[in-house]
């Protein structure tokens, strides 16, 4: 039979005792324990500063042989394939310092100010709320006592305290709005100055399929970028400096032990909550493009409603837009529900759990005897409880906002992303780098060929001549259409430029304005500036009429050419419609202009505004095509006058005359460039339509003869 042995339990008597002594040897090696907890948690920050600084350095190392990459492909479709994902990395940090140099500019600038003049307050409203906590522990404590005297008198001071607690609210409050806006303005005004200048808001969407909505990233985008940085900085500052005083004011009534165990413990959850956090920056930006897209869907409807209105097209329209909206619907009802699942976990952790410790925490000094506190009596006991446990509310609330802001943090890192994507793509256009998809027409075997053009960059040398060396005309989807161009007109030289549709007339004077890079060969012009484009349809911008006629001339610049109202007048009266200035409100009248002219009117304000500019060079594109001749030979005229030298596209005849030279396109990829004799054109193209009528009725003359022929024909 086995012998059962029996061990003895210990009793209450000697687990106290065993208690008691280990807190003698504890009290009596704090200092060195101390000592050695504050050491390895310096070390474990260093260490986690360490991983952290390797994690960026290993993603820099990643995202430079991605571009690498995509430059060894050499092609757009690869950069825009591949989407990017917004994280909080050292691309997220590079971004959001250049913003902020940006939004930022000096030390003496006006947003540092406020940010210092936000800083001072924040302290002050710590500081507030801390004295508030000892003020609710001394009112507590004297209800508890029965000191009636000196509860009254707690709450008249707290009273008092009111009147700058509310003030440093307020003033909190318009620091954080006046700050959004500062960042708003900066950026903005950086932003325009960027997207206008050197035709960027022309290439960016022309020659650049990289930015879709480049008006919703410079409105609305840089809105909630501004905004959500400056909350970021109130709801990070204030929680952060919250967190190290009233900390520090609870490790000397608790202990620096306890709150050492309870920052340990909701560290460890706060790291379970992070890694359970969706990534809420990639879903903002995501929703971001979603919203951009809708919105291009219903402006690209009204920009077509007449085209769209005569095909009937509505019904397509409507499950175009349907689809795009519900498209948006559904991410957005993702993100709603990924927000119920983490805020039921976020609550639960930052209010119960944290909640829970915090009460422990607070019991400390009832319970136990702190070093350097002598607590005497029930009313000392609730003073130093009541306290505690307000100052570690407010210090549990400022970790909640900090845990809390880690969303706001991913979501501003959506906007950097965007904001810094336009400003990259800015930076790729001025520097001639352009990424787009071309759809070409080109067969497979001369892809190769078109690419290598593609490819190649040519040189642009000021001049006063036009010329073109061995320059290839492109079109916009990619195709070559003609290899290689050469022709060069002198100042007087006037060029009538013809071509059937598509022949590349409208590049070549993409190329001379500016707006397309030159993709091989040598270029000779003037400064853009000497250059003055008139299209078919001209454009009118807001503003009065005025404005119209020395667009874009300011009333200002205006005056420093000398230019008067009068010789406004007369210009308008070469293009016979100075009735015009007699509308109500005269040169000053505002109107939608587009909507209020009609398209002959609008196309001789045009040559009026050419004509106050009076260029080297001016391109008339079908300018003339709703005028009469008497007011074209008027326009034509009055330009040479000027010493404009004229180069014109246009398929009427009456036109001809006013040019020496020709350059004429095929559509084949060939092109005929020389003098023009109007006249001896003119005679060659009558005979040529005289014969083509004739040769028109030589088969049914034809026809005749075979009838009568074979006597179909009764003699009457």
């Amino acid at each position: 039979m086995a012998v059962q042995s029996k061990l003895p339990l210990p009793t209450d008597v000697q687990i106290k005792q065993v208690i008691a002594n280990l807190t003698t040897l504890y009290l009596k090696h704090r200092t060195k324990i101390s000592r050695t907890v504050y050491v390895t948690l310096t070390l474990a920050l260093i260490n986690r500063v360490r991983n952290a600084i390797n994690e960026q350095k290993a993603a820099s190392i990643h995202q430079a042989q991605i571009r690498a990459q995509r430059t060894r492909a050499g092609t757009a479709e690869a950069s825009a394939s591949a989407r990017k994902r917004v994280e909080l990395n050292s691309e997220f940090f590079r971004n959001l310092w250049r913003l902020l140099k940006i939004v930022i500019p000096g030390w003496k600038s006006k947003e540092l100010r406020l940010i210092i003049s936000h800083s001072f307050f924040l302290v002050v409203r710590t500081l507030i709320s801390l004295y508030v906590a000892e003020l609710d522990g001394r009112l507590v404590s004297n209800l508890v006592r029965g000191k009636g005297k000196e509860f009254f008198k707690g709450i008249v001071w707290w009273m008092v305290v009111a009147v700058p607690a509310t003030f440093t609210n307020s003033m909190l409050s318009y620091h954080q709005c006046k700050l959004a806006l500062q960042y708003r303005s900066r950026l903005t005004a950086y932003l325009h100055n960027k997207y206008l200048s050197n035709m960027t808001f022309y290439s960016l969407s022309a020659l650049d399929d990289r930015i879709k909505n480049a008006d919703q990233l410079i409105t609305v985008d840089v809105s909630r970028f501004s905004n959500s940085l400056a909350e970021l900085y109130s709801n990070l500052a204030k929680p952060t400096l919250d967190i190290i005083i009233y900390n520090w004011s609870l490790s000397r009534s608790v202990g620096g032990e306890g709150l050492f165990a309870m920052s340990l413990l909701v560290q460890l959850s706060a790291n379970v909550m992070r890694a359970l956090t969706p990534p809420f920056g990639k879903y903002v930006a995501e929703e971001a493009r979603l919203e951009g897209e809708f919105r291009f869907l219903h402006s690209r409807l009204i920009d077509n409603s007449e085209e769209i209105a005569l095909y009937s097209g509505h019904e397509a329209e409507k499950d175009t837009l349907d689809k795009g909206y519900f498209t948006m619907i559904k991410h957005v009802n993702r993100i709603l529900r990924r927000r119920l699942y983490h805020g039921v976990m976020e609550d639960f952790v930052i209010k119960y759990f944290w909640g829970a410790l915090g009460l422990i925490l607070c019991s400390v000094p009832v319970f136990f005897k702190i070093p350097g506190q002598a607590l005497h009596g029930m009313g000392d006991r609730t003073e130093s409880f009541v306290t505690n446990r307000r100052m570690l509310l407010s210090s549990s609330d400022a970790v909640g906002r900090v845990m809390f802001s880690y969303k706001e943090i991913t979501e501003l890192a959506g906007y950097t992303s965007r904001v810094a994507s336009l400003l990259n793509v800015m930076d790729d256009i001025s520097s001639g780098h352009y990424h787009k998809k071309l759809v070409s027409s080109a067969t497979s075997s001369s892809e190769n060929k078109n690419a290598s053009i593609l490819s190649n960059r040519g040189r642009t040398i000021s001049s006063p001549n036009i010329s073109f060396h061995d320059v290839p005309i492109i079109s916009p989807n990619g195709d070559v259409l003609v290899t290689s161009l050469n022709f060069s007109i002198e100042p007087g030289h006037h060029l009538l430029i013809v071509g059937p549709n598509g022949c590349g007339k409208s590049s070549l004077f993409r190329i001379l304005g500016g707006l397309w890079p030159v993709y091989g060969g040598t270029v000779h012009c003037p400064p853009h500036s000497s250059i003055f484009y008139i299209p078919q349809r001209p454009y009118l911008s807001r503003g009065t009429l005025r404005q119209q006629v020395i667009y874009p001339d300011s009333i200002r610049q205006m005056h420093a050419k000398r230019v008067t109202d009068a010789d406004l007048l007369k210009w308008l009266q070469a293009v016979d419609i100075a009735h015009i200035v007699d509308r109500p409100g005269g040169w000053d009248a505002e109107d939608e202009w587009r909507d209020v002219l009609s398209v002959g009117l609008q196309q001789r304000i045009a040559m009026a505004r050419l004509f106050y500019h009076a260029p080297k060079y001016a391109i008339l594109d079908e300018c003339t095509s709703s005028v009469t001749l008497e007011v074209e030979k008027q326009m034509y005229d009055t330009a040479k006058s000027l010493g404009v030298t004229l180069i014109t596209v246009s398929h009427r005849r009456s036109l001809w005359r006013y040019h020496g030279w020709i350059l004429q396109f095929d559509g084949k990829g060939g092109y005929l460039f020389g003098e023009l004799d109007a006249e001896r054109r003119l005679g060659l193209e009558d005979e040529r339509e005289e014969l083509e009528r004739k040769l028109r009725g030589v088969e049914e003359m034809e026809g005749r003869v075979r009838e009568l022929e074979a006597g179909k024909v009764e003699t009457p």
